[in-house]
């Protein structure tokens, strides 16, 4: 191939069948959406890839889609590598190349813009879950009922580290941190655990509090916080910075949806989050206050993921119904009930009550460089109670 890695003009993709009609926008709820259908079981994953010109999808039925968000067409349908249902596909940064991940014990590496496989490499055990460094240099995924990870080089496959008893019960999700140094997995176990890269030792092990299994996890492009979202119904922030957590607890996000919660994903400034839900929902949360906007309904069966373009216009959900469906959001604020939202909320502020006098103040609660529970006069008037210690380094 010319040109620059991983750059949209070099991707020359025929059209596959399944996108020979394009869909149509539907009108019938405040948001417009768009319907998509090449995969014939659950959608386990989509994701937006080549700078969110195109995004990508996996399915139980054993295959794999790279779609064009323009048209919203299948340009190209990936088969043949895996035996059983792909549980997930990450995009490898900088390249033309996507891996997926399969019960079938298998992580396979796809070439985008011929279809061909470039390696395969089978695992111990069945993999749930997997993810690139953001610097493209190495992949994880996550395995059962080992409970733990491999690390592989991205360009060959080759196995670089192996994390077997990592977490005590099944690894749901595994994803590298934005500066490609960590990697943060939870668990069916209700834990959350963050593995370094250099130290080659767990430095991070959170207690989530979640009363339920944790399903995802997502970082904030300064890796700054993680989002947990757990099987109880509910979504956690922590505040990996400050290490707050660990005398106040994450902040817990509530009444967003009324089933287990499957996937999140923040947008890359970070002012929003998107969950979906076995209650066949998407929410949109407005990180500012801390609460839903708006929830999107229209699947029929469970959201099992959800991805969001950098621009913030668009979303992608996937579902247990054989769809991904595309959410048009860039006018959500001309929405009465967001309208609403923002007006009682306020713009760019959280109100705390202050622990010691009682008295609100405001904060924005992702923009802080400490966790506040305290107002300025307060905790001008005593050090805080807080200081910063060494994580403790937990066994493997």
């Amino acid at each position: 191939m010319s040109g620059a890695p991983g750059s949209c003009s070099e991707l020359k993709c025929e059209r596959n069948d399944a996108g020979k009609e394009a869909p149509r926008w539907s009108l019938e709820t405040p948001v417009p959406v768009q319907t998509l259908r090449a995969h014939t079981d659950t959608v386990t994953a989509a994701r937006f890839c080549f700078s969110d010109t195109h995004f990508m999808s996996c399915s139980s039925d054993c295959t794999a889609a790279l779609w064009e968000v323009e048209s919203c067409r299948a340009v190209r349908v990936f088969s043949g590598g895996h035996e059983r249902a792909i549980t997930e596909c990450a995009m490898i940064p900088d390249t033309n190349r996507m891996v997926t991940v399969s019960w079938d014990k298998k992580m396979v590496s796809w070439d985008m813009e011929t279809g061909q496989m470039l390696w395969k490499s089978r695992q111990p055990g069945l993999l749930t879950s997997c993810s690139s460094s953001p610097d493209g240099r190495l992949l994880v995924c996550a395995s059962v009922p080992h409970n733990g990870v491999c690390i592989s080089d991205a360009a060959s496959g080759q196995t670089v580290h192996q994390l077997d008893g990592h977490h005590k019960s099944t690894v749901t999700r595994c994803r590298f941190d934005p500066q490609s140094k960590r990697i943060a997995t939870v668990s069916a176990d209700r834990s959350i655990k963050l593995w370094d890269l250099h130290s080659h030792k767990t430095t991070v092990s959170i207690n989530s509090n979640h009363s339920n299994a944790i399903s995802d996890c997502c970082f904030t492009a300064n890796g700054h916080f993680l989002c947990s979202a757990s099987w109880d119904k509910s979504l956690r922030l922590w505040d990996l910075q400050t290490g707050g957590f660990r005398s106040h607890g994450g902040t817990s996000l509530q009444r967003g949806h009324e089933g287990s919660v499957s996937s999140c994903r923040f947008s890359q400034d970070g002012t929003l989050l998107v969950s979906g839900s076995f209650d066949k929902t998407v929410s949109l949360w407005d990180m500012t206050s801390l609460c839903s906007t708006l929830s999107l309904k229209g699947h029929s069966d469970w959201v099992t993921d959800v991805s969001i373009s950098a621009h913030k216009k668009l979303v992608i959900s996937a579902s247990k119904d054989h769809t991904i469906r595309v959410w048009d959001i860039e006018h959500i604020d001309e929405i009465p009930a967001v309208m609403e939202h923002k007006k009682t909320q306020g713009i760019g502020v959280h109100i705390l009550k202050c622990e010691e006098c009682g008295k609100p103040f405001p904060v924005s609660r992702l923009q802080t460089p400490e966790l506040l529970t305290k107002c300025v006069f307060c905790r001008l008037k005593s050090p805080p109670r807080y200081r910063p210690q060494p994580p403790p380094l937990m066994p493997l």
